[in-house]
């Protein structure tokens, strides 16, 4: 890469980073990419109804690869931000108020155009012997993901791998975080309403107590869920809201709270409606409260495929040398590129973004002060430009 890139994608960065847009309201940062690899010679297209894009590199236009010999390798990105507040100081804090890029799918986005732009000079100059195509995805945090929305758009036709990356403050930048087989875990969402007649504080035997009910709901529901699947299942339940009543001698008629529901594994995925459901209504029984329930399944673990989980190794040890990969354990974080590994073989690497020596100042993701350090961009676009060159040297 040579220096100015490197300096115009950071620059990419800080602008995307500056003027955040929510799923499916990424117009200005669709816009951006847009005229970026046109600039570049790409003939990108813009997803319906307007946000996202996908760019071929190495031929003309979508499907098939020349001959149809050669399926694509797509590389992808997501591009929305979150409804957070930015409270970094950083000159290329959000200038949006309540939007923030605090998960780093603006990091994700300069990593995928960076290598986009190195692989379209590579085939300018006849050195790119398979396509590579790239999406850039809307809506990654809307469950059930605007993945789902692409996939429909046709994004994989003609796709042979997917790869992507996803920014991790836990791993150094230079370094990767790699895991064969399942790397996050299922997430969904989860909103409870309880209706009861309410009443005067003096006189709780005359009322359904939605303040206890409630509150045993928050409590007992995941200690039951507990014992209704295997521990090694993950299936737990996490609660973010809970809101009732308005005075302190007053038992509320409604009350409501909303959380995620989360599992390590696909099998208990697919029957976690099932059971959340009923532990609900079973506690809500006890205390005679009435609950409407609505369970909105998001995504499924993202599951790495061996393969291409060993091509980012290699590419990424090519690159940065032994010692760059390491081994990361499955996270409780859900993440959309599971719905593209469901139709292609495909991995995710977990991008080191905490400066060297840093002592845990960077924090976690989903918090307003999240920021990185930004030499892990052109990490990942060697990673995946080697990674394009190997899977093109070494497929039939």
């Amino acid at each position: 890469m040579p220096p100015e890139l490197r300096a115009e994608l950071i620059a990419v960065r800080r602008d995307l980073h500056m003027h955040p847009e929510l799923g499916n309201q990424e117009f200005r940062t669709t816009a951006v990419l847009r005229h970026r690899l046109e600039q570049a010679g790409l003939k990108p297209r813009v997803l319906p109804p307007g946000t996202g894009l996908v760019c071929d590199i190495g031929m003309d236009g979508w499907g098939a690869s020349p001959g149809g010999a050669r399926p694509f390798l797509a590389l992808r990105a997501d591009i929305d931000a979150l409804p957070i507040p930015d409270t970094k100081t950083a000159p290329y804090a959000s200038t949006v108020p309540d939007r923030a890029h605090a998960c780093g799918h603006d990091v994700h986005t300069a990593v995928v155009l960076g290598a986009g732009l190195v692989l379209a000079e590579l085939a300018r100059l006849g050195q790119l012997p398979q396509p590579v195509r790239l999406i850039f995805q809307p809506a990654e945090e809307v469950l059930p993901g605007g993945a789902t929305d692409a996939i429909e758009h046709g994004v994989l036709d003609g796709v042979g791998r997917i790869l992507a990356v996803h920014c991790d403050p836990r791993v150094t930048a230079g370094r990767i975080g790699l895991r064969t087989g399942a790397i996050t875990s299922a997430c969904d969402r989860l909103e409870v309403s309880l209706d009861g007649a309410g009443g005067h504080t003096a006189r709780p035997h005359l009322t359904t107590d939605l303040v206890t009910a409630a509150a045993r709901v928050a409590l007992d529901v995941p200690a039951v869920l507990a014992r209704r699947v295997d521990t090694r299942a993950g299936l737990a339940v996490t609660w973010g809201r809970l809101e009732t009543g308005h005075a302190c001698n007053v038992i509320p008629q409604h009350a409501e709270l909303s959380g995620t529901c989360r599992t390590l594994d696909l099998a208990t995925w697919r029957r976690a409606p099932d059971l959340v459901h009923a532990a609900i209504e079973e506690i809500a029984a006890l205390h005679g409260a009435k609950p409407t329930i609505s369970y909105v399944q998001g995504v499924p673990p993202v599951v790495n495929e061996e393969s291409a989980t060993r091509l980012l190794e290699e590419a990424m040890e090519l690159r940065c040398g032994a010692g760059s990969v390491e081994d990361t354990e499955q996270s409780l974080g859900g993440e959309d590129f599971s719905w593209y590994l469901e139709h292609v073989p495909g991995a995710m690497a977990r991008l080191g973004v905490r400066p060297p020596g840093d002592r845990g100042t960077v924090g976690d993701l989903h918090v307003g002060d999240f920021d990185v350090d930004e030499a892990a961009i052109a990490v990942g676009v060697e990673l995946f430009t080697a990674a394009a060159l190997l899977d093109a040297a070494r497929r039939p």
